[in-house]
């Protein structure tokens, strides 16, 4: 049952009257289920918040704050030069500097515009001379107001009808935020000027030229598209783009350019040649148009049929004496399954991947890091020097081999000690990473042994063959792909420093290996790659590694979306 209710003032708010009645309320034999229900009801923390803020809006809404005056930028100018004309004190001097910080003046401009009320642009009146060729309720008189921006539109011509169309929008750019314009619509003037007769370029060009107001006549599509919503798909180009190159884009200017390695949001593909996206970290807002992977391999696939000329084999890695590690005779046995030479991953396309932000959470297995490295790099000696310095954190999986333990060695330290047949049949199981033979003896890493650091909450640190990659990159390792090459120049002395010992007994033609050692590396396998390091020296090397295995534990990183879905 309710008991009477207390009187209650007008000021009384909503919050107040709420919480009177749930006192009031009182189950009885009749009601109980129902009073019972309504008490919990109006008891809810949720729903007592609501009204609090309810009542916060209506006390805002009664003694909102109003600006004291309409010109404090006029003022704040005007102090500004009375304090410029004679001597200062310190505080005054402060005053003066806080005056003209760019910063305050456009809080200044701001607060001016929301006291003057002075929010829309001005707008020239609507043209009185409107043609009367076309019915008057099927025309549309859009009016626009753009900066330096671009509209944000795509036109094309209709091959039955010859009329102009809006082939596409792009999202965040004037056209989309005004939702005036529509895939569809007919264009039929610019600015007062028929456009019927022009080409389509020469009409993207009066509408890129156009600043400030800009009013097109329309005749709105018979079926207006709804606009959709904007997708979360993010993408990892694979490629290098340059919409001013490409010959096939709709509008260049609408295009987006980017670089391999970039991460892409894509927010349209009702379009199947031609996706809008925008680049993630930019500060643009607007979305721009992208070939679609559908698309690009089509084209390519098309360039490989025109040109008849064989995929790009990676020439296997040298053997100079940069290289005095059993990785110089890898050829001999390779990866597990693999073919000698990374043709495999080159079979398919390389156009975006789709990818996801990850970051392991408490209680997960650490990323795998890999290193691979052009020659010379010293990767080895670089991993060492990481895990060295933090043995707790970093772990280093132990490879095997068949050669004889020596007298300071220990089994599991240094290496595990197998029969030469044991590492034979666990090469036909598929237990290694990769293997190599070095002086009539062989050599190589196990998953075994990366799982094992793994399970210990350590991050494990892996230098292999750029081949390895594929074997790696899975949602089990997830693996941070780091590129170690070195900086190389016109000259020796420029490698790594005159003074390095790296400099030393290298000719010119080992520099040249090198760079060309890099430059192949990038090309078949930079796609995988999450970072490249530049080693200058081995101190500034292993500084910059260090902070980026901190940052790989700690800030999410782009990885593939199957190795979160799987």
């Amino acid at each position: 049952m309710i008991e009477a209710m207390p009187i209650v003032s007008a000021s009384t708010g909503l919050h107040e009257t709420l919480a009177l009645l749930t006192s009031q309320l009182h189950p009885d034999a009749n009601h109980k289920e129902d009073l019972v229900f309504l008490k919990d009801v109006f008891s809810e923390k949720s729903l007592g918040y609501l009204m609090k803020i309810h009542d916060k809006l209506r006390q805002y809404e009664k003694h909102s704050p109003t600006p004291v005056l309409h010109s404090a930028s006029y003022l704040a100018e005007d102090l500004a030069d009375e304090l410029q004309n004679g001597p200062l004190e310190e505080d005054e001097r402060e005053l003066l500097l806080l005056l003209s910080t760019p910063h305050l003046k456009a809080v200044l401009s701001a607060h001016d515009t929301v006291a003057q009320k002075n929010f829309d642009p001005v707008l020239p009146p609507l043209p009185d001379d409107l043609d009367d060729d076309v019915e008057e309720e099927s025309v549309k008189i859009v009016r626009l107001v753009k900066n330096k921006e671009p509209l944000g539109a795509t036109i094309r011509r209709d091959e039955a009808t010859g009329a102009v169309i809006v082939a596409r929008i792009m999202r965040g750019g004037a056209a989309d935020r005004s939702g005036l314009v529509h895939v569809g619509d007919e264009l039929r003037e610019v600015n007062g000027n028929l456009i019927t007769h022009k080409r389509p370029e020469e009409i993207s060009q009066i509408l890129s030229q156009s600043q400030g107001s800009i009013t097109l006549k329309i005749i709105p599509a018979i079926a207006e598209e709804d606009r959709l919503k904007e997708s979360r798909v993010y993408l990892r180009a694979l490629f290098d783009y340059t919409p001013y190159e490409d010959k096939a884009t709709p509008c260049q200017e609408a295009g987006l350019p980017f670089k391999r390695g970039d991460v892409l949001q894509v927010v349209s593909q009702e379009d199947a040649t031609w996706w809008q996206a925008k680049r993630v970290g930019d500060c643009n807002l607007r979305a721009a148009l992208i070939p679609s992977t559908q698309f690009q391999e089509r084209r390519l696939k098309y360039r490989m049929k025109i040109s008849s000329l064989p995929l790009p084999v990676s020439p296997k890695a040298p053997t100079s004496g940069l290289r005095r590690s059993f990785r110089a005779k890898k050829d001999r046995l390779g990866s597990p399954g693999d073919p000698h030479t990374p043709d495999a991953y080159h079979t398919e396309f390389l156009i975006y991947e789709e990818v996801t932000q990850y970051l392991p959470r408490p209680g997960d297995r650490p990323r795998l890091i890999v290193l691979i490295g052009s020659l010379g790099a010293r990767l080895t000696e670089l991993k060492q020097k990481v895990i060295t310095e933090n043995p707790r954190r970093y772990g280093l999986a132990v490879p095997h081999t068949t050669r004889a333990r020596k007298s300071h060695e220990r089994e599991g330290v240094e290496y595990h000690f197998i029969s030469k047949a044991a590492f034979e049949a666990d090469i036909q199981n598929g237990k290694f990473i990769e293997f190599g033979e070095y002086k009539e003896n062989l050599y190589g890493t196990r998953l075994e042994s990366i799982q094992r650091v793994l399970d210990q909450h350590k991050l494990c640190l892996v230098d292999v063959q750029p081949e390895a990659l594929k074997t790696l990159r899975t949602s089990e390792f997830k693996p941070y792909v780091i590129f170690v090459r070195l900086r190389i120049l016109d000259s020796k002395r420029k490698l790594l420093g005159s003074s390095s010992s790296l400099s030393s007994g290298i000719t010119e033609d080992d520099l040249q290996e090198m760079k060309m050692s890099a430059e192949r590396m990038d090309d078949c396998y930079g796609h995988m790659v999450d970072y490249v390091l530049v080693k200058e020296d081995p101190v500034s090397a292993l500084a910059e590694l260090q902070i980026i295995l901190e940052r790989v534990q700690v800030e999410p990183q782009w990885v593939p979306v199957s190795w979160v879905r799987s």
